[in-house]
């Protein structure tokens, strides 16, 4: 029988082996027996906690979500200006943990996945809504709401295809030529706003058309 008070402990050995055993096979084909050898317990106390390896898998996304809803809670609550809250989204995104070779390939096969499995695709669902959601955070002060969901869409596109250049590991990018990549596209869009609002589009006056000046 488990020891009293272990099982946290088992659970998040299981988690993180799961996490592993995933990463590095790059698929959701790894079997119960290797999640627990890598977490160093038996199948059958893997099964007792998890009951199978389908609700191991989601709580292992869980697990995700709720890191990287802390560190988002944690990196917001230190951004003094609505940019820097836009510049703290962009690098938590890609923190050592989160962007590491195995945890991306997690990601894929999760993704992949959420094809044949509802519960995996309203999780990844979730972490779309909340990545927009603090992206608007920084946003929506600096630019209308169109302007700011438009940018919104593609810098989350940007972080998302960049996890996906990094699984390719013939030409995989740093965390920092990462994040400065979705740095410029934001300030890029956010500098090109403020220019149509400085000088906007040249439009004809009310005498333009009426005939040639004196002289002509």
């Amino acid at each position: 029988m488990p020891k009293v008070g272990m099982e946290p402990v088992r659970r998040k050995a299981l988690v993180d082996a799961a996490l592993k055993t995933i990463g590095h096979h790059g698929s959701l084909t790894v079997t119960m027996s290797e999640i627990a050898r890598e977490a160093g317990v038996s199948p059958a106390l893997a099964h007792h906690y998890f009951g199978s390896k389908d609700r191991l898998l989601i709580e292992t996304i869980r697990s995700l979500l709720r890191q990287l809803r802390a560190d988002a809670v944690g990196a917001l609550g230190r951004a003094q200006t609505p940019r820097e809250r836009v510049s703290a989204v962009i690098r938590l995104s890609f923190n050592a943990d989160q962007f590491d070779p195995q945890v991306v390939a997690a990601w894929l096969a999760f993704y992949s996945e959420a094809q044949r499995s509802e519960e995996v695709r309203r999780l990844l669902a979730l972490y779309a809504r909340r990545l927009h959601s603090n992206l608007m955070s920084g946003l929506g002060p600096l630019c209308g709401a169109e302007d700011a969901g438009r940018i919104a869409d593609g810098a989350a596109a940007m972080i998302d295809g960049l996890y996906i250049r990094q699984s390719l590991k013939a030409a995989p990018l740093s965390i920092d030529a990462s994040v400065a990549l979705v740095e410029d596209y934001v300030t890029g869009q956010l500098q090109a706003l403020t220019a149509e609002t400085i000088a906007p589009h040249p439009t004809l006056s009310p005498q333009a058309g009426r005939g040639c000046p004196k002289g002509g």
